[in-house]
């Protein structure tokens, strides 16, 4: 389900590393493959290759993933700092990392409550990581799919306080969910959060660099993963078939939205040179530095909106 795994930090723990948990290591997961793009370890065999299709047909495809993820930091801050939102409901989490959601918020906020939503075993299996609260707030995990919002909901609702404002972190996996249930579970989401929550959204489009980013689909789609490039339209339904308002600047491209730094966890290139260059292009992406960002490399719309 997962569409931004956050997985680029140093654990020493590997996807192995998950006992007793029912995971089929003969299909790529949404999660995983963004754990391999982010520069992550939480993988498999199966997971490198679908992300190596992506990449062959979508060299700078990295450059999505990683500035899909900041902008998730500078939206989560801004709706902690300044809309002054305490409670996230992230659905989609993927894979832990250096700056997860409870992470950034509770930096200013020490008393943000989070719940995390993935469908992933393997993300089950690393949730702890999840679970590391500032002692003011509260985090909790969710295993479940994004289809069952009800349930979803009523599993939040014993961490957060559902009569009070929520933001509702749905961050790069809408794509993974095909029209006829994105939008009504959407809505179902919606519906239940009290006047004054948050959506924080970010979606793959096709209208800026089609043939690149519909090779990529193509790739998951033979994957079996459900795939849907939606329209900047499409997208901005997701807030107007719910009543909701945008904030400043609208709906734009991730690197776009209230642009401020570029945070990223780009690592230091191998001092041997023979060494980075025998380097498949894979394992190559996670040295490479994003700052040098086109607006036609990114295929990713995102906004924030509030519900009245």
């Amino acid at each position: 389900m997962s569409g931004d795994a956050r997985g680029t930090d140093d654990r020493t723990e590997r996807a192995t590393d998950a006992p007793g948990l029912d995971i089929d290591t003969t299909k790529a997961h949404p999660a995983r493959v963004y754990d391999v793009l982010l520069g992550g370890k939480d993988n498999y065999e199966v997971d490198r290759e679908a992300a190596a299709a992506a990449l062959a047909v979508n060299p700078r495809g990295y450059l999505d993933v990683r500035h899909n993820r900041d902008f998730l930091r500078r939206a989560v801050s801004h709706v902690t700092d300044t809309i002054g939102i305490r409670q996230f409901l992230d659905i989609g989490t993927g894979l832990p990392t250096r700056e997860n959601v409870h992470q950034i918020a509770q930096r200013t906020a020490p008393d943000t409550k989070v719940v995390y939503v993935d469908n992933d075993p393997v993300v089950l299996a690393h949730a702890r990581a999840l679970l590391t609260s500032h002692p003011e707030g509260r985090t909790a995990y969710v295993h479940a799919d994004l289809r069952t919002p009800g349930r979803i909901l009523d599993e939040a609702a014993e961490t957060l306080d559902l009569s009070r404002p929520v933001a509702l972190v749905l961050v790069s996996v809408l794509h993974f969910v095909e029209d006829e249930e994105a939008y009504p579970v959407v809505a179902e989401l919606i519906g239940r959060l009290a006047a004054g929550s948050v959506v924080v959204l970010s979606h793959l489009s096709a209208d800026f660099n089609p043939v690149a980013i519909g090779g990529v689909a193509e790739t998951f789609r033979a994957r079996g993963f459900s795939f849907v490039l939606r329209s900047r339209a499409q997208v901005a339904r997701f807030a107007s078939d719910n009543g909701l308002g945008l904030v400043e600047p609208g709906i734009v491209r991730v690197h776009e939205w209230r642009p401020d730094r570029i945070e990223d966890a780009v690592r230091a290139a191998p001092a041997d040179a023979a060494y980075f260059a025998s380097l498949d292009y894979v394992d190559r992406t996670k040295y490479l530095d994003i700052t040098d960002v086109r607006d036609e490399d990114i295929n990713l719309y995102a906004w924030v909106a509030h519900k009245t």
